[in-house]
């Protein structure tokens, strides 16, 4: 990762809102940008630019500005040309006035064009917004200009306006030597999208969506599902929770083919049980460590993970061995960055302690870099702890993470790997029970907003909440600030599913982005791998909301995720609850958008590889409304940092569609993504596979073509490395699980519900309940009384007899 420029952090090319697309304006529709052709001249202080232009620009470069008579049409043309630069940009811009600038409305598009003639790559079409509390900032860049001898048109249509604004001014951007000359600025409202089809659906899957149970089931206890580049799905059990097939060396994987629904098992060389993973930038999945021993039957030893990592093919279908992590990591995260690297944290150790080594995968040298090579702090992170990648190299912690308490502080932090410093973030409510909450970055991308959604806590064992925080991290000071609660659906106690009341939320959430923009969150249970959720809702960015949909009619707890497939549905699998069972049932889940009627149709593609700041052309069979790269899931335990959704800035000429790609690697990092066109419904095309690769369009050393004050070093307690140290101590417990009782894949609560009495008959009741069977007292201790006639049988008829 790369050091930031000075203070402030990076703004790239191509952010973008929701783009709205219906058929292209008319030609007579009116201009709303005045002067458009720099043919009037400007008065007063203003003489030196023309009527309702401005200079503009910042940093250390030297330039000029004039009109000159080189015009498109016209007697006129605005030239701006730097001749050395450090840093920063220059631009002639319209007028931050209400004279000048255009009025926009709320939730409106907007064809943006001009004509313009470059001897530099390094420009791009820039827009500010004014909000009626703020005043004018910074919005959006929207589309790079290529080098151009002769007059050639720009066209790109804006995002959605933003709620607040009430005007918007814009102009071209120029931060590399070279000069720029434009003429003809255009401005025009976008058409009203055209209305909604009839239903191909009932009526209540048009609203809520429809879930379907398949009829072949999972072949595996798969707890990590990843989307391959070729549209299948690695499904990852190793012992799959099962202690007797990890005594046994039966550690199993399987690929789903979702055109088909046929599974093949694979040979799989170690226990990836509660591994990490992520995918690589040429579509090969690199898995980290896993388990190397389930804890000892007294408790006194805890889970250990092991050293070493492998690399699915999805080519051959095969694992190979790399060379080994500095330590084990069960339970690590596991974050792809903007060069390819990866870099994780967090885990169990091979002795069950808790690992303080941060790791990092070396994209240039295939391998785990050495100890020496890797910035550490010597930070103990926890369990899967949710590393997203930020479009200026940082990582951002949200405080979601797997198993009882959050770290230490605030429960949110922004890590500089550069700087090697940790400072916490505010905000974050109830940050001991985020276990197993999901965060996700919005769509898009470029908003740099996270969501993190409910959770609980698996050692303390409350009810599991329904908090939601939303952060925007382009704020010179991010905070969370409080969310809509999570709509609330029925829980089953054992005794029959009621309905959700008071604070009652779930942990266990799967995330799912869809590709209109939106996100689904489905699955969860109450309490600590017991009671689940039936429950799922679509939030919608733009309007903070959540909408109730049709909610999953399996148990989706521990050890169950939810990803999206290229076709636009999602696919949810597993649930292991405490007494050690699996769900080997699989459910789809066809969003409202897919019964619209006719989906668009990606006719065409240029190319499948593509590089930062290029323009890709597709052919669509009739108009659409946005484009958007989406990475494909790796996800388990709730957790995906990797997750985005990245929008492409449109021009549109009839049923060809140029497509802008951003030019920085941190937005979107390097590999395989799944493109989706979108109508104006919202409904999206079946994905098409691209490779996002290739060197930045800007170099580490300029940053960025802009760069804007958002971020700015962040308020809250900053700490660099701290002393060296082997490992964190961890309790044997960490699962939430009383090993006395039972084998070491039934999870015996340390603390029950708190709707459960503590006495012997209530508890007994409970686990009977919920099918735990006769459970064996490992050594001599009874904690939990459940075997008070000393048999060495947990709650049997001698126990729960007149117990009270």
């Amino acid at each position: 990762m790369r050091s930031r420029s000075r203070t402030a952090l990076l703004a790239v090319t191509g952010l973008t809102g929701g783009l709205l697309l219906t058929a292209p304006q008319p030609a007579s529709a009116a201009n709303l940008v005045k002067n458009p052709g720099f043919e009037t001249a400007g008065s007063g202080g203003s003489a030196d630019m023309p009527y309702c232009w401005e200079r503009s620009g910042w940093g250390d470069n030297d330039f000029s500005f004039e009109t000159v008579a080189d015009a498109h049409s016209g007697s006129k043309a605005m030239k701006v040309t730097l001749t050395r630069r450090t840093e920063g940009d220059r631009k002639a811009l319209i007028t931050e006035s209400a004279e000048c600038a255009p009025v926009v409305s709320v939730g409106k598009q907007y064809d943006l064009g001009l004509w313009y003639k470059s001897t530099t790559p390094d420009t791009s079409i820039t827009l500010f917004r004014h909000d009626a509390t703020a005043g004018w900032q910074y919005w959006t860049d929207l589309k790079t200009l290529q080098t151009a001898a002769g007059w050639t048109e720009a066209t790109v249509r804006t995002p959605e306006v933003p709620a607040g604004t009430d005007r918007i001014a814009w102009g071209v951007s120029v931060y590399g030597t070279g000069s720029v000359t434009t003429d003809d600025y255009t401005m025009d409202q976008v058409a009203e999208p055209v209305p909604d089809p009839e239903c191909t659906g009932t009526a209540e899957e048009c609203a809520n969506g429809r879930w379907d149970v398949l009829p072949t089931r999972n072949p595996v206890r798969s707890m990590h599902s990843v989307v391959l580049n070729n549209g299948k799905v690695l499904l990852i059990a190793g012992s799959g929770n099962s202690e007797e097939m990890f005594e046994a060396g039966t550690f199993t994987s399987a690929v789903y083919d979702p055109r088909n629904g046929t599974y093949k098992q694979i040979p799989t060389p170690k226990d990836m049980f509660c591994a990490g993973h992520v995918q690589l930038k040429d579509g090969r999945v690199l898995v980290m460590s896993g388990n190397k021993g389930y804890p000892s039957a007294d408790g006194t030893v805890g889970y250990q993970g092991y050293k070493d990592s492998y690399i699915f093919d999805p080519v051959t279908e095969t694992y190979s061995r790399t060379n080994d992590m500095n330590d084990g990591h069960w339970y690590p995260s596991a974050t792809i960055l903007g060069n390819g690297d990866v870099i994780s944290f967090g885990g169990l150790r091979e002795d069950s302690t808790g690992s303080v080594t941060a790791e990092r995968w070396s994209d240039a040298e295939q391998k785990w870099l050495e100890l020496w090579k890797v910035n550490q702090t010597w930070s103990y992170w926890g369990l899967y702890p949710s590393m997203i990648l930020m479009q200026d190299g940082r990582l951002f912690y949200s405080g979601s993470h797997v198993f009882g308490n959050n770290i230490p502080g605030t429960g949110a932090a922004i890590y500089d790997y550069d700087a090697n410093t940790v400072t916490q973030v505010p905000g974050l409510r109830n940050k001991d029970e985020r276990d197993q909450s999901a965060s996700v970055l919005l769509p898009p991308a470029q908003d740099q907003k996270v969501l993190t959604i409910g959770g609980g806590n698996i050692d303390s064992n409350p009810d599991a909440n329904r908090l939601t925080d939303v952060i925007d991290l382009k704020q010179p000071n991010p905070s969370y600030v409080a969310g809509p609660p999570l709509p609330q659906g029925t829980v089953d106690l054992g005794a029959g599913k009621v309905a959700q009341a008071g604070t009652q939320g779930k942990m266990y959430v799967s995330a799912v982005l869809l590709p209109d923009g939106k996100v689904l969150e489905t699955g969860g249970a109450l309490h600590n791998r017991a009671d689940p959720v039936y429950e799922s809702s679509i939030y919608d960015p733009a309007t903070d909301t959540f909408d109730p949909v049709a909610a999953d009619p399996e148990e989706r707890g521990y050890h169950s995720s939810a990803f999206l497939l290229p076709d636009g549905r999602v696919m949810a699998t597993g649930d292991n609850p405490g007494n050690g069972s699996w769900n080997h049932d699989v459910s789809i889940y066809t969003p409202p958008y897919l019964l619209k009627g006719e989906r668009p149709t990606i006719t065409s593609l240029i190319d499948t590889e593509w590089t930062y700041g290029d323009t890709q052309r597709i052919t669509v069979d009739r108009p659409i409304a946005k484009a958007e790269l989406i990475r494909p899931a790796a996800v388990t335990h709730s957790s995906d940092p990797n997750q985005r959704f990245v929008d492409l800035p449109l021009s549109v000429d009839g049923n060809n569609v140029d497509l802008n790609v951003t030019s920085n690697p941190d937005l979107a990092p390097p590999g395989w993504y799944m493109l989706f066109a979108v109508d104006a419904n919202g409904v999206p095309s079946v994905a098409k596979w691209v490779r996002l690769d290739g060197p930045r369009a800007l170099s580490a050393k300029d940053a960025s073509a802009h760069v804007h004050a958002f971020a700015d070093d962040p308020r809250g307690k900053v700490t660099g490395p701290g002393r060296k140290r082997t490992a964190q101590n961890v309790g044997p417990a960490v699962s939430g699980c009383d090993r006395h009782y039972g084998s070491a894949n039934v999870c015996v609560p340390t603390h029950f519900p708190p709707a459960v009495k503590a006495t012997t008959k209530a508890r007994c009741d409970w686990l009977k309940a919920n099918d735990y069977g006769r459970l064996k007292v490992n050594g001599k201790d009874d904690p939990l009384r459940l075997d008070p006639d000393r048999d060495g049988v947990a709650c049997g008829k001698g126990d729960v007899k007149s117990r009270r």
